[in-house]
């Protein structure tokens, strides 16, 4: 579903800020944004550990992921990049008479000085993932013999590999052909296309009669109580 890149997450302040609040928020209206009540959905923007794929990851499989922004659960704050753990409730893969089918809970999270009790599951909302062209910066200054390079640190070792002079014109110089690809989280949440959240007393499973569903660990996947509706971004 997702293309690999080298990773460079961006994620605002204002993510931290105003996400769990947003969904707080479209679960109760007048709940007040620092005190939700105990029925708001929790809302966990995490990373996962390893990928998932309907029909291939069979139920039961433990999976670990990343938390991506700090979120308070009962009074308690659990911080960024603490460890999310749980497992694959259902995993089916699409075949032409039957939809694809995933759910995955993650039921606690720990980190270095705590750990707390959890129950979310995976939805359809994500963080969109963008590949940009960045900054070649592979090339160092040209090699002169009359003076010394007047940059930071050292002068570069010309038979470094990591150090190549700047290509000039007529020199035979072949720069490379394709720059260094970036990965970029979109600072908005969208949903994921054709997947539909069925929730029952078990929980929240994904359903997909067009695609089948997979989850990499670049993308920031959205695990909540309930499933946030009708946007995220709504406020």
């Amino acid at each position: 579903m997702f293309t690999r890149g080298v990773r460079w997450l961006v994620f605002p302040v204002a993510l931290a800020v105003t996400l769990p609040v947003a969904l707080a928020q479209q679960v109760q209206p007048s709940a007040p944004a620092t005190s939700p009540p105990p029925d708001a959905a929790q809302v966990f923007p995490v990373t996962m550990q390893q990928n998932v794929v309907a029909g291939k990851t069979p139920p039961g499989t433990q999976v670990q992921a990343n938390l991506e922004v700090a979120t308070l659960v009962n009074g308690k704050v659990i911080p960024r990049n603490a460890v999310l753990a749980g497992e694959v409730v259902e995993s089916k893969a699409r075949t032409s008479s039957d939809p694809a089918r995933l759910s995955i809970r993650l039921d606690s999270a720990r980190w270095k000085d705590g750990s707390a009790p959890i129950k979310v599951y995976l939805t359809p909302w994500f963080y969109p993932v963008t590949f940009e062209t960045a900054p070649n910066l592979q090339y160092g200054p040209e090699q002169s013999a009359k003076k010394a390079w007047n940059g930071m640190g050292p002068y570069p070792e010309p038979n470094s590999p990591t150090y190549s002079p700047f290509p000039s014109a007529g020199d035979g110089s072949k720069a490379p052909s394709v720059n260094p690809q970036a990965s970029v989280t979109s600072k908005h949440p969208t949903a994921m296309k054709d997947v539909d959240p069925q929730s029952s007393a078990e929980g929240i499973t994904l359903v997909s009669k067009r695609t089948n569903l997979k989850l990499d660990k670049i993308t920031t996947y959205i695990f909540a109580s309930s499933v946030p509706s009708p946007n995220p971004e709504t406020k």
